[in-house]
């Protein structure tokens, strides 16, 4: 091929990434998730990973980009919904018993729930983009999935009644919802893309046979909650795209369960304990669930205590056992995965909403999770309007993921190296759920950049 032939591509290619190269920072967030967590460390998941040092940076070239002109315009709605939560944190921070020891917790909620979403709103600028970050969370699944496939087949993974079969991915048992976390995630997507009438054959193809590769490693996470979330998320995100598109998946999901679960015996008795156990609330339940409700009670204690402002963030550890009864136990076990038996105290009572009441009171559970319930009705109104047809596939991704989000928090926390990836989905249900003003269907950027102008940004 000549010079002459392959100028025009070297000049769009080029044009293409001085476009889009704002969302490197992005892709890093959700792609560093692929670097493994050291053996053995158990502690890794509080500290400071690859993507919470990429989401820095997000919010870094989201603060030089907004100095220059160069991001979305915000709605007076969307500036109140991803800044009312800061408030609600700053009060939290300052009427803590001790502010100092509140501190890392006020930076940690900043980053995951103010910075990272209101840099991805900024920046995502159209539907293309949009896809882009999208597609980052099924790459990271799948890779994750198939690392906790081989944990699975080779008794590598963390240790689950007495075997090293649970799949962890690179997460670690330190981290055992890490990987069942990101999987869903790319599940999720997956879904909503195979179902999306915009798309091209092709590409929904694709994500339906990811979508169905990604369920073997969900259900050898044996992560109750996520399930629980996956089923819900997938149920809504179906019935959104429609009862024939739904039903199409659901038989390929059921017949793949029959050939995994019946026909090959995958996991299907420690899947059947793990099933039957989220039932046994009160009649024979496992400590897990015990120490689950256990911490609850005592987070409903502390808000009781001081309901408008809670605790105080990182409070909830050192009023635990103030508020605990006898049954909670001293900390739950784990092993496997390159790494030694350890006893890790329980520190968070499991459940998000409930963290957020005890330690923020309800000042701090109204500016979250009011903010969450405004996005998924602002979104889901956005999608019944059916106005925005070329860009449906983004409402489907982006509802579909903030729905799984609010079922997880029913039984889950932050925490660990994939809680960065909380931000960035509240970002893009953000960004289909407040779209620019003036700007149409939405999918368009707010200032086009200069290097966008030419025949690569047409």
């Amino acid at each position: 091929m000549s010079l002459a032939a392959t100028a025009p591509a070297r000049a769009l290619d080029a044009g293409a990434l001085r476009r889009h190269w704002p969302l490197l920072p992005l892709a890093a967030t959700v792609l560093f998730l692929l670097a493994p967590l050291p053996a053995g460390d158990a502690t890794a998941s509080g500290k400071v990973g690859p993507a919470d040092a990429a989401s820095l940076v997000l919010a870094l070239v989201c603060g030089i980009q907004a100095l220059r002109g160069r991001v979305r315009t915000l709605s007076p709605l969307g500036v109140l919904v991803l800044g009312a939560p800061g408030i609600g944190l700053a009060v939290s921070t300052m009427t803590a018993g001790d502010p100092y020891a509140a501190l890392p917790g006020f930076v940690r909620y900043l980053q995951v729930f103010v910075l990272v979403p209101a840099a991805v709103v900024l920046l995502v600028r159209d539907a293309r983009e949009f896809r882009i970050a999208a597609g980052c969370f099924v790459v990271l699944g799948l890779v994750q999935g198939a690392v906790g496939v081989v944990q699975y087949a080779t008794h590598t993974g963390a240790s689950y009644q007495g075997e090293n079969v649970r799949a962890v991915g690179t997460f670690g048992p330190g981290d055992v919802m890490g990987m069942a976390t990101v999987v869903a995630y790319g599940l999720v997507v997956a879904t909503a893309a195979a179902l999306a009438p915009g798309l091209s054959r092709r590409v929904r193809r694709t994500a339906a046979a990811a979508a169905l590769a990604l369920v073997l490693p969900l259900v050898l996470s044996f992560s109750r909650g996520a399930w629980i979330a996956t089923l819900g998320a997938a149920v809504l995100v179906m019935a959104m795209a429609g009862i024939r598109r739904a039903l199409r998946v659901l038989v390929a999901l059921a017949a793949l369960g029959v050939v995994l679960v019946g026909g090959l015996g995958v996991g299907s008795e420690m899947v059947a304990e793990r099933l039957t156990s989220i039932t046994q609330v009160s009649s024979a339940p496992d400590q897990s669930v015990t120490d689950r409700y256990t911490m609850w009670a005592a987070a409903e204690s502390m808000w009781r205590e001081r309901p408008a402002v809670g605790v105080g963030l990182k409070g909830f550890p050192a009023h635990r056992d103030g508020h605990s009864s006898l049954g909670l136990s001293s900390g739950s076990d784990t092993a496997g995965a390159g790494q030694a038996f350890i006893k890790q105290p329980l520190l968070s009572p499991h459940n998000m909403y409930l963290l957020v009441l005890s330690e923020q009171g309800l000042i701090g559970l109204l500016t979250l999770a009011g903010g969450w319930a405004a996005l998924l009705v602002a979104g889901l109104r956005r999608f019944a309007a059916g106005t925005d047809r070329a860009v449906r596939d983004c409402g489907l991704i982006a509802t579909g993921l903030l729905v799984w989000q609010l079922t997880d928090f029913l039984y889950a926390d932050i925490g660990g190296p994939s809680t960065v990836l909380t931000g960035v989905i509240i970002g893009l249900a953000a960004w289909w759920a407040l779209p620019s003003p003036g700007s149409g269907e939405g999918s368009a950027p707010g200032p086009v950049p200069p290097a966008a102008e030419g025949p690569a940004g047409r």
